[in-house]
C-alpha cells in the first residue's frame, strides 16, 4: 500500500514511521488515521520489524486534527445518532467505523494490539491527537522544541484516542485531569517532571537516542518482547494478580521451549543468542484475551 501521509523506512529491524505532512505541521486527517492503522497492523506481523520509532517530518510531531477540512472535521456522519448499544453491538460495521468511531482511537487501539514496541520521538508540537497518540506508545522522548498539549476542552470537545485510559496510567489521575482541564501547552520540562517523557534531547540527537533504545530491544527475542508488551498492558488492568499469574505461567512455559533454551545456552556459553522464534508465529495461547 502506498501511503500519502506517512514515510516508512526499515533498517536493522527498526521501522522509522514519519508523519509526513510537513507543510501542515503533520496535522491529522482521516486518511492519516487509516494509513496508521494499516501500518501498525502490518508491522505487527512483519518479522523484518522488531521495533517502531515514530516521529514527525519538519518542525512538528503532529499539530492535532486538521481543522481546515470541509464539513465535520472529525470525519463523522452528523445524520447518524449512535447509542451505547450501537457501540456494543455494531462497533465494527462499516457505518460505525466511517461515521461514528473516533479516528484517533482506532489508531491507538492498533498500537495497543501491536506486537512490536513503539517509541515516540516527539520532535516538535504534539497537540490534540498529536499528544494522545503518543500515550499508547511505550517510550516517549522529547526534543528541546517539543510542545505537548491536551487541548480538547479549550475547543469544546473531550479527550479522545483512548487517552482517558492511557494518560492517567502514565502521569496519575490528578495530573491527567489538570492537563486536560486547562489545555495548557506543556514544555518538555513539565512532561519530564510528570514522567510523561523519558528525557529531553537536542533536536539533532533525538532520533539517535530513540534508535539506541530500539537497537537494544531489537537484539532480544521478538516473541518474548511481544508477550512482555501485551502482558504488561493487559495484566496491569486486571482486577486481581491471579489473572497475571495465569498468563505468566503460559508465557514462561512456551518461552522455555525454544528461545528460552537458546537464551540460557548463550548465557552459559558466553556468546550472543540466536533467537529463532518469530512474532508472526506466536505460542498457541496467544491472544489469551479473546
Amino acid at each position: 500500500m502506498k501511503y500519502n501521509t506517512l514515510k516508512l523506512e526499515v533498517k536493522d529491524y527498526i521501522l522509522t514511521l514519519t508523519l509526513n505532512r510537513p507543510d501542515k505541521m503533520n496535522a491529522f486527517t482521516v486518511e492519516m488515521a487509516n494509513e496508521l492503522v494499516d501500518v501498525f497492523n502490518k508491522a505487527s506481523e512483519d518479522d523484518n520489524i522488531r521495533v517502531i520509532v515514530v516521529t514527525g517530518a519538519g518542525r512538528a510531531f503532529c499539530a492535532g486534527m486538521d481543522l481546515s477540512v470541509v464539513g465535520n472535521v472529525f470525519g463523522l456522519d452528523e445524520d447518524f445518532h449512535p447509542t451505547m448499544e450501537d457501540m456494543e453491538n455494531r462497533l465494527d460495521e462499516p457505518e460505525m467505523i466511517e461515521g461514528v468511531r473516533d479516528t484517533g482511537g482506532r489508531v491507538t487501539l492498533a498500537i495497543y494490539d501491536c506486537k512490536k514496541p513503539v517509541i515516540a520521538a516527539i520532535n516538535g508540537a504534539a497537540v490534540g491527537i498529536g499528544a494522545t497518540m503518543t500515550c499508547a506508545m511505550d517510550i516517549r522522548l522529547a526534543s528541546e522544541y517539543a510542545r505537548i498539549g491536551f487541548v480538547f476542552n479549550k475547543i469544546g470537545i473531550t479527550p479522545e484516542a483512548c487517552s482517558t485510559w492511557f494518560l492517567p496510567r502514565i502521569v496519575g489521575i490528578s495530573t491527567a485531569l489538570e492537563w486536560t482541564y486547562t489545555g495548557e501547552i506543556l514544555k518538555p520540562e513539565a512532561a519530564l517532571a510528570a514522567g510523561y517523557v523519558k528525557g529531553i534531547y537536542p533536536a539533532d540527537e533525538l532520533l539517535e537516542e530513540a534508535y539506541k533504545i530500539a537497537r537494544k530491544i531489537a537484539a532480544h527475542s521478538p516473541v518474548a518482547i511481544a508477550l512482555t508488551r501485551q502482558m504488561m498492558y493487559r495484566n496491569a488492568a486486571t482486577a486481581h494478580p491471579i489473572e497475571a499469574h495465569k498468563v505468566d505461567s503460559l508465557a514462561i512455559y512456551y518461552a522455555s521451549l525454544a528461545d528460552g533454551k537458546e537464551g540460557v545456552a548463550s548465557f552459559l556459553e558466553k556468546r550472543k543468542p540466536n533467537f529463532t522464534q518469530k512474532a508472526s508465529e506466536m505460542p498457541r495461547f496467544y491472544p489469551w484475551w479473546e
